[in-house]
């Protein structure tokens, strides 16, 4: 089906990284990155934030608020996991169970896509025991759990909260408005069922800011979720839960389709969209940005800017970043 427009994020995006593979440029990337003030404000902007994506997974700490606003009440690490794109590793399965026996509910109630784990020792551990692609390992299951367990809690029906008109949907697009400024151009299906809102990337930032610098509230009270559980965000070795767990304050959550936001105490936002949506330079530009922003930690940016070229195993060049 084809598109009824592109948006400028794409259209207008300029070249951010290089694939560089032994001191020559073989590949580039083209990408838009945004960073808002405490006010909203455009502080700096690389091709044009004003233009719709789709967040995917780094909308889920603003659905999260939804929930939490329409009376979802979770312990901080099961709150960390309904924000998360989880790895399934065995911490993050048993809080799905503990979300679901909460709610009085099983796995055969979670509607996400079945799938493995995202984890690649878990995923090979799935597989060896013979067991298929199901629901609770796939990444998304802390999402679905939590919207499940918010429909028991206002008495609302399960069987459909998929649905973009069910309650539960509806009232987290009115979280998505109010949060991002809106306005929600397109309304789709995300890769785990659940319906996905396209917002202007610099909404999102702006999103993240008023997150991360929230004191009081369900913003805060998501905040805090994260900062406190980063494991529970992504999983071992995962570049978000090191960000998350090294720069103190800041809140964050990445994306398919290579997307990346991340919000800062002080109540600055910042939100990185790659437009061939591959996954490989978006944490580096992102690292770019921050670097830009004034965070310095060492370990956490360099989770992020890791991204090898490999030839016969061995690195022969990196994915750089370029014009930030």
């Amino acid at each position: 089906m084809p598109a009824k427009s592109v948006s400028p994020v794409l259209t207008a995006a300029p070249v951010v990284a290089h694939v560089v593979r032994g001191g020559f440029v073989e590949s580039v990337h083209r990408g838009t990155a945004v960073v808002t003030g405490p006010d909203g404000a455009v502080l700096r902007e690389v091709g044009d934030a004003h233009g719709p994506v789709f967040p995917r997974s780094s909308s889920k700490p603003i659905q999260a608020i939804g929930m939490l606003r329409s009376g979802l009440r979770l312990p901080a690490p099961l709150l960390a996991l309904a924000c998360s794109s989880h790895s399934g590793q065995e911490l993050h399965l048993a809080g799905v169970r503990e979300i679901l026996d909460g709610a009085r509910l099983t796995e055969a109630d979670l509607q996400n896509t079945p799938d493995y784990p995202l984890d690649e020792a878990a995923r090979t551990a799935w597989i060896r025991a013979g067991r298929p692609k199901r629901p609770l390992a796939q990444n998304c299951s802390g999402k679905h759990s939590a919207m499940l367990a918010t429909c028991v809690a206002t008495g609302w029906d399960i069987a459909d909260y998929r649905d973009p008109d069910h309650p539960l949907q509806q009232a987290i697009l009115a979280a998505v408005v109010d949060l991002t400024g809106g306005p929600v151009s397109a309304v789709a299906v995300d890769g785990c069922g659940a319906p996905i809102h396209a917002v202007p990337l610099v909404g999102l930032a702006r999103a993240f800011g008023r997150i991360a610098s929230a004191t009081q509230g369900p913003e805060a009270t998501v905040a805090a979720a994260i900062r406190t559980h980063p494991e529970h965000v992504g999983g071992t070795g995962r570049d978000v839960t090191a960000l998350i767990a090294g720069v103190p304050g800041l809140v964050a959550k990445d994306g398919a389709e290579s997307v990346y936001a991340v919000g800062l105490a002080d109540g600055r936002g910042v939100a990185v969209k790659v437009a061939d949506g591959g996954p490989r330079a978006c944490p580096v530009v992102l690292a770019a940005i921050l670097r830009g922003v004034g965070i310095t930690q060492a370990a956490p940016l360099a989770a992020l800017e890791t991204q090898p070229v490999l030839g016969h195993g061995e690195p022969v060049g990196a994915v750089l970043p370029v014009g930030l």
